[in-house]
């Protein structure tokens, strides 16, 4: 886990520095394939058990093969390429998003909680989100995709940071 010591007052809106694990890819993969596969799957037994209504599923089962395969195979590695994350003695910085990109930037004076989440893909795949929740109309920041262990060092830290931070979160 990279990390920038900056003056407290330097939040200027930049890059975050670090990618998320790269297991990350296996879980938005994961992720996606059971989206599409699902639908997939229950539309062709339908059209194999319903043999006069076989066009009205299998056809609509061919579309979601034809949307999901290129989407499940590229939005992954393509995610993992733009999502970034950092934690300074400032401030959290997040970037996602290729063609709609958030960055989002939360001070440490307005850090009201912070979470970790950890659901059943993330936890095959070693993962964990870490949720820092802020004073702000926005919403919380989610880092996604973090090792669980980098994941739980950050929120200790996190909170450390934004308790020995004057403030009042609002």
């Amino acid at each position: 886990m990279t990390t920038t010591t900056t003056r407290r007052g330097d939040l200027r809106l930049r890059p975050p520095r670090n990618p998320v694990d790269p297991r990350a890819v296996g879980w938005w993969r994961t992720t996606l394939a059971l989206l599409f596969g699902v639908p997939f799957a229950a539309l062709v037994a339908l059209g194999l058990l319903i043999p006069p209504a076989r066009a009205w599923f299998l056809l609509p089962a061919a579309l979601v093969a034809v949307v999901g395969v290129p989407l499940v195979l590229a939005l992954p590695r393509w995610w993992y390429r733009v999502h970034r994350w950092e934690v300074t003695d400032a401030a959290v910085y997040t970037r996602s998003g290729y063609f709609w990109q958030e960055w989002r930037v939360a001070p440490m004076s307005r850090i009201q909680t912070v979470d970790t989440q950890r659901g059943p893909l993330e936890q095959r795949f070693g993962l964990a989100t870490v949720t820092v929740t802020t004073a702000s109309a926005k919403g919380a920041v989610k880092i996604e995709g973090l090792d669980h262990r980098v994941a739980t060092e950050l929120a200790e830290r996190l909170t450390a940071t934004t308790r020995a931070t004057p403030g009042d979160a609002t």
